[in-house]
C-alpha cells in the first residue's frame, strides 16, 4: 500500500540531459496536481532557463533534503539503482528512468525496499503510451487478427560514428543498446502477451570499435490461445533506413505499422506539451503514417483480401504521469508496476545469456515470480 500525497504533489527531476528535458519535466509540468518543483542540474542554467518557477539544485543531496514529494531519476544508468534507493530511504516516492536497474538483483531490492516503505517506485516504461502500441494492442485485443501468431517490431537508429564524450558509448554492463532500446521493446511485449516460455538473443557489436552492444536481435516465444506466438525483437544503431515499427501477423490478417512515435521529436524541436487541462490537442499522427490492416473477410479465400488504414490511437506520456498522480492519491492502481521492471530486466539479462551460450534459455517460474 503506497502511502498516499496530500494535496498538491511536488516533483523533483534529478538530471537535465536529453530524458530529462525531453521526457520527464514536459510532461510532470502538463499534468493537473503534480507541480515542478525542482531540478537537478549540476552546471549550466538551461533548465532554469526553461522551468524559471522550478528550484535548481547542484546537488542529489539538496535534492533529498527539500520537501519534494516525488522524485524521477532521470540520469545515466548506472546510477539508477543506488539514487533510487537512496531517495526511498529518505521517504521520497520514486520514478526511475529506464532501464530500472542494471541487474535483476538490484531491481529485486529496490522494490523490496519501497513495498516495506510504503512507497511508489515506478520505472519510466514510456512506450506503453506511444500510440503505435496502443493500436496495435487494441487490435489484438479485438481479435481482429483473430489468433495471433507472429509479432515483429523495431527500433533502429543511425549512428554509425561513435559518439565522443557521452556516457551511452563508454564500456560498462548497464549500457548497450539491449538497456536502452531494449526496455521499452520488452515490457511492451510483457503488456501485451505476459510471460514469455523462452528467450533467444544475439547481442553484439557491429560498429568497428564500439565499446558496447550496439544492435541485437531477440527471440522471445509465449503461449496464447493454447498455441505459440513468436516475437522478435530487433534494434540497431546502423539503420539508415528503418523498417516497420511493427508486424503483426494472425490467421485473419496482418498489421504493418511504419514510422516511429514523434512525441521526442517535437518536444526535442520546442514543442509545448500542453496541460491535460487545456482544451489544446498535443499532437495526432498524420494519415499518412497510419498503420495499414489487411485481412480476408473470408480466411476459405485467402486471395479475396481487403486493405484499409488504421488511424493511431492518441496516446502520450502524460498518461503515464497522471497514473502516478492518481496513485499518490489513492485513486488508482499502479500502471507500470516495480515488478514489471525487475522482470524486463531479468529477460534482459536471459537474453544477454542466451547471447552469450548461444542456446535458447527457458524463463522458469524463479525468474518471473521471484521477488
Amino acid at each position: 500500500m503506497v502511502k498516499p500525497v496530500q494535496g498538491e504533489i511536488k516533483v523533483g527531476v534529478v538530471g537535465y540531459g536529453l530524458a530529462g528535458r525531453v521526457f520527464h519535466t514536459p510532461f510532470v509540468s502538463a499534468v493537473p496536481g503534480l507541480v515542478l518543483s525542482g531540478i537537478v542540474q549540476r552546471s549550466g542554467d538551461s533548465a532554469a532557463r526553461a522551468w524559471p518557477d522550478a528550484t535548481i539544485f547542484r546537488g542529489f543531496e539538496d535534492l533529498l533534503a527539500s520537501d519534494v514529494d516525488l522524485i524521477v531519476i532521470a540520469t545515466p544508468n548506472a546510477t539508477h539503482a543506488p539514487m533510487a534507493m537512496q531517495a526511498l530511504r529518505r521517504g521520497k516516492h520514486v520514478v526511475v528512468d529506464k532501464p530500472m536497474a542494471g541487474t535483476w538483483s538490484d531491481a529485486l531490492a529496490m522494490e523490496k525496499l519501497a513495498k516495506e516503505l510504503g512507497l511508489l517506485l515506478a520505472p519510466f516504461h514510456c512506450s506503453r503510451w506511444h500510440g503505435d502500441f496502443v493500436t496495435l494492442q487494441s487490435l489484438i485485443e479485438a481479435r481482429t487478427l483473430g489468433r495471433l501468431v507472429t509479432v515483429e517490431a523495431k527500433m533502429d537508429r543511425f549512428r554509425p560514428i561513435l559518439r565522443q564524450g557521452t556516457w551511452k558509448e563508454e564500456e560498462s554492463e548497464e549500457n548497450g543498446i539491449l538497456l536502452d532500446l531494449g526496455p521499452h521493446m520488452v515490457d511492451q511485449m510483457i503488456a501485451l502477451l505476459g510471460r514469455p516460455v523462452s528467450v533467444t538473443a544475439d547481442v553484439r557489436r557491429d560498429r568497428a570499435g564500439s565499446k558496447i552492444a550496439d544492435a541485437f536481435d531477440l527471440g522471445l516465444e509465449f503461449e496464447r490461445e493454447g498455441a505459440p506466438v513468436h516475437v522478435r525483437l530487433q534494434a540497431t544503431l546502423i539503420g539508415a533506413a528503418p523498417g516497420p515499427r511493427f508486424v503483426a501477423h494472425g490467421t485473419h490478417g496482418s498489421f504493418v505499422k511504419n514510422g516511429i512515435d514523434q512525441q521526442q521529436n517535437l518536444v526535442d524541436s520546442g514543442g509545448r506539451v500542453p496541460r491535460l487541462d487545456e482544451a489544446t490537442e498535443w499532437w495526432r499522427e498524420e494519415e499518412q503514417f497510419w498503420g495499414e490492416l489487411t485481412t480476408a473477410a473470408d480466411p476459405a479465400v485467402p486471395a479475396a483480401l481487403e486493405k484499409r488504414r488504421v488511424p493511431t490511437i492518441p496516446s502520450d506520456y502524460r498518461g503515464y504521469y497522471a497514473n502516478i498522480r492518481d496513485v499518490l492519491r489513492g485513486e488508482a492502481e499502479l500502471a507500470v508496476t516495480p515488478q514489471d521492471g525487475a522482470r524486463t530486466i531479468r529477460l534482459l539479462e536471459l537474453a544477454m545469456q542466451s547471447s552469450a551460450t548461444r542456446t535458447t534459455v527457458a524463463v522458469s517460474d524463479t525468474d518471473w515470480e521471484k521477488e
